[in-house]
């Protein structure tokens, strides 16, 4: 299931409802801090690991359901996106197990840092995540260099870490090459949770910005403009 940016309000009901009917929540540390807060959440048992410790969370998830528990294994933004989903489903392959299992969508982190800039989404956009823990670097640039160079908007998760800065400045590099210096580009960190920053900036200031693994860029495409200080990408209706 997918919580979506973190905040009560933008948690679905049918998201809440699991929360509430589960009796057991599996996910990632700060997510599950984040569910703690929330009105749907009555004391139920938790198992929590860090980062790169996935499999291990849903082997424990998937062990609990055989024994006959609930379990919600939570995701941020949707569970689909870069979440847990598919992992769920590739371990209940691997191990032959049989499980009613639901998939509960939930508010992406790139719709959420769209509405907070505005609209800068409303033609074809592409979702690329930075990090290069699963996906080679060679094969992150190759997609970043396809979509740059077919003036899609483009929406760039994990884009650096304190140990990873390579995969952030190799992208801008890529993008400067098909992009406009005066190409609008907006950074929203923490978005819906506490702490939440929103920038407006241009392609030619990013080398300026550090962003993290909370942060979420989009980069407008040809038509994008910044007017009275929102991100609008144009569908085209007025000419």
């Amino acid at each position: 299931m997918g919580i979506g940016p973190g905040g009560e309000d933008d948690l679905t009901r049918r998201a809440a409802r699991a929360i509430s009917e589960a009796d057991l929540l599996v996910g990632y540390t700060t997510y599950l801090q984040l569910v703690q807060k929330m009105s749907c959440y009555h004391g139920q048992e938790m198992y929590t690991t860090g980062m790169t410790h996935e499999v291990d969370r849903v082997k424990y998830a998937a062990e609990a359901a055989r024994r006959g528990l609930k379990v919600a294994v939570v995701s941020s933004g949707d569970a689909g996106v870069y979440g847990m989903a598919g992992l769920v489903l590739e371990v209940l392959e691997a191990t032959g197990q049989v499980a009613q299992l639901e998939i509960i969508p939930g508010i992406p982190a790139a719709n959420t840092a769209a509405a907070l800039l505005g609209a800068p989404l409303m033609q074809d956009y592409a979702t690329i995540s930075l990090s290069d823990l699963l996906t080679p670097l060679p094969d992150i640039l190759k997609r970043v260099e396809a979509a740059a160079a077919a003036d899609f908007v483009i929406v760039l998760y994990n884009p650096r870490s304190n140990s990873r800065r390579d995969p952030w400045e190799q992208a801008v590099a890529v993008l400067k090459k098909h992009r406009q210096p005066n190409t609008p580009v907006g950074m929203v960190n923490k978005a819906g949770r506490a702490g939440e920053s929103v920038k407006l900036t241009f392609l030619e200031q990013l080398d300026e910005h550090e962003p993290d693994m909370l942060t979420t860029v989009i980069v407008g495409n040809s038509r994008t403009r910044v007017k009275s200080g929102r991100m609008i990408t144009p569908r085209g209706y007025l000419l």
